[in-house]
């Protein structure tokens, strides 16, 4: 192949400049290509417009490729898809290649145009999807091709190309604009700008022509919603855990008021709703109490399954918000996007003569459409695996040392966090470092764990962002070493507060979203995790507000097991030796090797290397406690349905319990 180095870059900007944009694609939706006279690159199924590299285009010959047109396929559609995608994957350049082909592939090679950007922008879906796209896309657009609703796969692309056919015997050239009924747009140029300046185009013309716009705005989330939402996840847990994400807006609004509201978006526009929303969805009319919330979905949805044969992704809730229910939190979160396009869709149709939905027929195609099955289930990857797969977690202190190491390590088990802490940079960028491309997610929430009113702000947040809270680790810690003589009263409240009282504060926040869970799901079990300190098990010298704090941590420990036990959640802590790794310990100006050698623990020492070596020949593992040590200690506490009150040593034998 000869070299393609610019042209495959300006496939990448334009397809991340349209794939970052909501208005042009939602999801994974969307599809790009470029072709030379031998080959096309087009975008492989299951990857992604808005970050898309080289490597997520799969090459195919094109000469193998245009067998598709002139072969005799199977009638029955099961079959033919096979068939068809079979002789796709023959094409591909690369067999070994983990990637596929989307099934639109034999489209972009059928239009006569290098580029071509297939995308689905709101407005025009909403055209699309509207009563009166023939007449207004024949008026706005004369020189398009306009293709009435056809199903996806082959037989969309055998309609496209007959009507390109004769396009070109009209016009003397291929359509550079492709309007698909209920579906889309394909635009089609030699470069990547003239395919930028005919979706302006395009654009200016649907915005001149609305009759309506809608501002979107964020509205409040419901505090009660701690009071229901863990009660539907774990309703819909049937076959392992969901993740439930709560949306509230005014566009929301506009279509949970009634039935008759609901009614206006209760089917769907477009096959891509079907993909990621399925086709039918559950309205909660009934949402004056949490209570009638629960027993409305209760009621309802054996009655939803028995009709349609699964549970609803997509439940609208009166005065409430969009909660989508999905395996993973990003699953979730495409589900809210897409079925809030399709309200967008909605609203913007009125302007075009009101909406056309998709039929019956049109429907149960997609829904059965093997090929779509496939899409979902390259999208889905590996959301599933880990230790911790599916379950959420909340880590006080995540932003930085044993904590940041707890909450990658949960991350990289497949939990969603949300990190609590009072450091909002540090929190942050640990947070967008450790979700990039992965299903599940990490959220900061700036907190203060002597505050209760803070920690209850996380709680609602990890049910509104997760629906949920399966472990809390409790691992925010203050250390300031110092004789009696030395130690202000004022620093031995404040350590006391958040070695200590915070302890009690999380549990006493978090039990009742766990408390409902159990309710619901009753062999569902829950863990609460104190990250507490060798200094918890054994005095400390010069220590003794740090120690003082983590000893009573013990205490607290072992008298919430006993409570909690019967609501099946497990109290455990974790008592790790010093990690003199972290900054807590090695930090230069504040760091305990710093504070000691002022404070004068070790006899003798003057230097901070001999402070160090002091307290490693102390351990008879000769090393400090790592954050893999103390992860492995979380997964054999969650791992355990049988231990519960325990304070754990992972200490390298410093300290031993009797």
């Amino acid at each position: 192949m000869a070299s393609t180095t610019s042209e495959i870059q300006q496939l990448i900007d334009i397809s991340r400049y349209y794939g970052r944009n909501t208005d042009y694609v939602i999801a994974g939706g969307g599809n790009t290509s470029w072709k030379d006279t031998d080959h096309i690159w087009v975008k492989a199924s299951g990857t992604f417009l808005a970050d898309i590299t080289a490597e997520g285009f799969v090459v195919l010959n094109r000469s193998k490729l245009g067998r598709i047109r002139d072969h005799s396929f199977s009638e029955e559609p099961g079959l033919r898809e096979q068939q068809v995608k079979d002789m796709l994957y023959d094409s591909c350049e690369d067999a070994g290649s983990p990637l596929r082909p989307s099934v639109e592939t034999s489209l972009h090679d059928a239009i006569d145009y290098s580029f071509v950007v297939h995308l689905h922008p709101t407005l025009v879906n909403a055209l699309m999807c509207s009563k009166q796209s023939v007449e207004l896309t024949r008026e706005w657009f004369p020189d398009a091709l306009y293709v009435p609703y056809t199903d996806p796969g082959y037989t969309l692309f055998m309609k496209v190309l007959h009507d390109i056919n004769a396009y070109r015997e009209t016009h003397q050239a291929d359509p550079r604009v492709i309007f698909l009924e209920n579906h889309g747009v394909f635009v089609a140029g030699n470069s990547t700008e003239e395919i930028r300046e005919t979706y302006k185009h395009i654009i200016d013309t649907l915005q001149t022509n609305v009759t309506q716009v809608i501002e979107i705005s964020d509205l409040p989330i419901p505090p009660d919603i701690t009071g229901y939402i863990p009660a539907l996840r774990m309703i819909f847990s049937t076959a392992g855990l969901k993740t439930c994400v709560l949306r509230h807006s005014d566009l929301i609004a506009r279509y949970y008021k009634s039935k008759a509201s609901f009614e206006k978006v209760a089917r769907p526009f477009t096959p891509d709703i079907i993909v990621y929303c399925k086709s039918d969805y559950l309205y909660i009319e009934n949402s004056n109490s949490p209570q009638e919330i629960i027993e409305s979905v209760k009621e309802q949805l054996p009655v939803f399954i028995g009709e349609h044969g699964y549970a609803p992704k997509m439940l609208l809730i009166k005065n409430v918000g969009l909660l989508a229910v999905d395996d993973s939190w990003s699953e979730a979160r495409n589900c809210l996007d897409v079925f809030e396009d399709l309200m967008k869709i909605r609203f913007y149709s009125e302007s075009f003569g009101g909406p056309r939905f998709m039929t019956d027929g049109q429907i149960r195609f997609i829904d059965n459409w093997e090929v779509e099955h496939y899409r979902r289930k390259v999208a889905k990857g590996s959301a599933r695996a880990g230790k911790v797969a599916g379950k959420t977690a909340i880590v006080t202190g995540g932003a930085l040392g044993f904590g940041a190491g707890i909450v990658r390590s949960l991350v990289e088990e497949g939990a969603n966090v949300v990190i609590a802490d009072i450091n909002e940079e540090d929190g942050l960028a640990l947070a967008l470092r450790i979700s990039k491309g992965r299903k599940n997610k990490a959220w900061l929430v700036p907190t203060d764990v002597s505050e209760p009113a803070s920690i209850q702000r996380v709680i609602l947040t990890a049910v509104k962002q997760f629906g949920g809270i399966d472990l809390l680790i409790s691992n925010a810690g203050i250390l300031h070493a110092g004789s009696i003589d030395e130690m202000d009263v004022d620093t031995f409240n404040m350590m006391t507060t958040v070695n200590y009282a915070a302890f009690f504060y999380c549990v006493k926040c978090v039990t009742p979203v766990m408390k409902l869970q159990q309710a619901h799901k009753k062999d569902h079990y829950s863990d609460i995790i104190q990250i507490n300190s060798k200094s918890g098990l054994a005095g400390s010298n010069k220590n003794f507000a740090y120690a003082g704090g983590k000893f009573g941590g013990i205490g607290l420990t072992q008298s919430f097991a006993l409570e909690l036990m019967p609501y099946q959640i497990k109290v455990n802590a974790i008592c790790p030796g010093n990690f003199f790794e972290g900054p807590l310990w090695s930090d230069p100006e504040r760091g305990l090797f710093v504070q000691y050698l002022q404070a004068g623990k070790v006899p003798g020492a003057t230097t901070i290397e001999e402070v160090k070596k002091h307290y490693e020949s102390m351990v008879p593992a000769k090393r400090g406690c790592r954050v893999e040590d103390v992860t492995k200690a979380i997964y054999y506490l969650i791992e355990q349905e049988y231990e519960t009150g325990q304070a754990l040593p992972v200490t390298g034998g410093q300290i031993m319990l009797h």
